[in-house]
């Protein structure tokens, strides 16, 4: 994928970019795999906000994705890559043998009429999935499960990638894209290769606009409310409030800004190898 840049006929446009979609071979969506999302502006059923700074935005279909790839050792050609306005990487749209369809995300080298496959026993490829187990050492996987049978977890958003370290047992070594090595059990399944679209990270919204179509709400710093609102709030010059230092919180009175949060006895932590900020 490349990225799209304009001349800078106007302020917006000097550092706005766009994906260019020349991977796109189909604009209309599979109607048997869409469904209807409720928009609910980021509140809970009691109408309260609980996800801040959300709402508005484009009308849009849910793409039903394949996340668990349970159909084994049936191959599947890759009909078209398609744009997903849900996620920031491609989906492609995939006919079994007999005849079922389905999205998956699309893989950083995967083309149309591509032939992928799910299974133990299956070549080693972009696209296809297999258990962590029969994944050589150093290859790149991505939408990997944590629990077998649940669906990918790990790795699923644009040019993300896991490296498969060493094995051990029932669990392997994986590398997450954030540093850390954990472990995952062997019998989970991961698919070959990077995630598609790697260029997203490069793209820029240039506009308040653009993000209100996204769905995103402006941010109001916690100093400019007043201290029933926020922690940071009130004072008659710009203080953080109660008169000397104190550590930034959230609304809730979370620390925040470096300050560690994490439980000392979470039950994952059995699973970290090496943690991601590990200096």
């Amino acid at each position: 994928m490349a990225v799209k840049s304009f001349n800078p006929v106007t302020k917006t446009l000097r550092f706005k970019t766009v994906a260019d979609f020349s991977e796109i071979s189909k604009k209309k969506p599979e109607k048997s795999l869409l469904r209807p999302i409720k928009k609910t502006g980021g509140r809970n059923s009691y109408g309260r906000i609980t996800s801040r700074r959300r709402g508005g935005g484009h009308k849009k279909m849910y793409r039903l994705i394949d996340f668990t790839r349970q159909k084994r050792d049936i191959p599947a050609r890759v009909s078209a890559i398609e744009y997903d306005p849900n996620r920031n990487c491609y989906i492609a749209l995939v006919v079994y043998l007999d005849g079922e369809k389905a999205y998956i995300p699309a893989a950083l080298s995967i083309k149309v009429d591509d032939v992928i496959v799910s299974g133990e026993a299956v070549p080693v490829k972009p696209g296809n999935a297999m258990p962590l187990f029969a994944v050589p050492p150093g290859t790149d996987v991505h939408n990997v499960e944590i629990n077998p049978g649940r669906g990918a977890q790990i790795a699923r958003s644009a040019g993300t990638f896991c490296t498969v370290m060493a094995k051990e047992g029932d669990f392997v070594h994986l590398r997450l894209p954030s540093g850390e090595v954990r472990l995952v059990r062997k019998n989970c399944y991961a698919v070959i290769g990077q995630v598609g679209n790697s260029d997203h990270e490069n793209i820029i919204l240039g506009s308040a606009g653009r993000s209100r179509w996204l769905g995103r709400r402006p941010s109001v710093r916690g100093m400019a409310m007043n201290p029933v609102d926020h922690p940071n709030g009130g004072g008659e010059g710009r203080s953080k409030s109660g008169g000397g230092w104190q550590h930034p919180r959230s609304p809730w009175g979370l620390l925040a800004k470096g300050q560690k949060t994490r439980k000392k006895k979470k039950y994952s932590n059995r699973l970290i190898l090496s943690r991601r900020n590990k200096k």
